[in-house]
């Protein structure tokens, strides 16, 4: 507790777009409720804090940490450690911090591989050829940088995480719900779930959520959606040739890219009980294919424009794949 009396509430943004903290913001005047019922003591994209001001805090001292974004460099993983010591519950939140997300694409080339493409590249102005180091001693003192590490990790293959809150970013209504949660069990009306619960999410998929209709279509190619001539409103978007991960992603985003006609690119994570994202997608893909001919389903497969995009866009980092065999090495 603070001297206010009031529980400390703490949020970081680490390797991620920042998508969650203004997700946050968009539980309108629910966070009035954050603010009258939490101090808050370290939010930096928000607020002045310093690390050593959590560094200075009692161990478990802050009662919730919302924690976003992976683990892509050595500040990262510093400050993970520095809020699990300091927190009683730190959930991950957010796709990139349950999953690894769009940067554990990252995972797929090796750090050089990625350094040379952010340096090197035509969209790039570096005629020094200058990469950026760690350190630099200057006339003030030593200058630091973080280090980039071999691959992005999620937040729990760095420290224990108690909450799962997936979502690009997670829905301010599962965020409001979640604050509602905490606050009645703040007043003892209400009980936590257990510790590795997925929260803010539903046990489903997007497809039951989805009002599409599914008449068992079968398909001869996918096809990019901008090069659909007619998108039909009612008839499942993956039974058009639109490839869609609704089958195999987490329920709890009431199904909004494919009610408005976009396909649902998984940013809920995998559905309760996948093992594997990308290889429980593979199977919808396949049951959709109206071939029995293993050389035509090849072919019709070969039409989905960026597989490795498609089927672990979100979830590489937190695959059993997790990254190429050279990132993973640290070449």
């Amino acid at each position: 507790m603070s001297a206010n009396g009031k529980p400390k509430f703490a949020m970081y943004w680490a390797a991620s777009c920042g998508g969650c903290e203004i997700s946050v913001l968009n539980i309108h005047e629910k966070i009035l409720e954050v603010d009258a019922n939490f101090d808050i003591v370290f939010w930096p994209v928000a607020m002045d804090f310093k690390y050593k001001d959590v560094e200075a805090m009692e161990d478990n001292s802050i009662l919730l940490t919302l924690f976003n974004g992976g683990m892509r460099n050595d500040e990262n993983e510093h400050i993970a450690r520095l809020l699990r010591k300091k927190s009683q519950l730190l959930v991950a939140f957010g796709s990139c911090a349950v999953e690894g997300g769009i940067p554990g694409l990252g995972n797929l080339g090796t750090r050089q591989s990625i350094l040379e493409t952010a340096y090197f590249t035509v969209s790039t102005e570096n005629p020094g050829e200058i990469y950026p180091q760690t350190s630099y001693q200057a006339v003030e003192g030593e200058l630091r940088l973080p280090k980039l590490n071999p691959v992005l990790k999620t937040l729990a293959q760095v420290v224990p995480v108690d909450y799962y809150m997936p979502g690009c970013p997670p829905e301010p209504h599962q965020i409001s719900a979640v604050i509602d949660l905490v606050l009645q069990v703040l007043q003892g009306k209400a009980e936590l779930p257990p510790k590795g619960t997925v929260i803010g999410a539903g046990p489903s998929t997007v497809c039951d959520e989805c009002d599409r209709k599914r008449d068992q279509k079968r398909i001869k190619k996918f096809v990019r959606i901008q090069d659909m001539a007619h998108i039909d409103p009612e008839i499942c978007l993956l039974e058009q040739g639109i490839p869609c991960n609704g089958p195999a992603t987490r329920s709890g985003c009431d199904a909004r890219c494919p009610s408005v006609g976009a396909q649902c690119i998984g940013c809920y994570g995998p559905a309760q009980g996948a093992i594997d994202f990308g290889a429980r997608l593979m199977s919808a893909f396949a049951s959709v294919i109206d071939s029995n001919d293993p050389d035509e389903i090849d072919h019709i497969l070969d039409t989905i424009p960026d597989p490795a995009g498609q089927f672990y866009r979100f979830n590489l980092a937190n695959s059993l794949l997790r990254s190429s065999k050279s990132a993973w090495k640290g070449e």
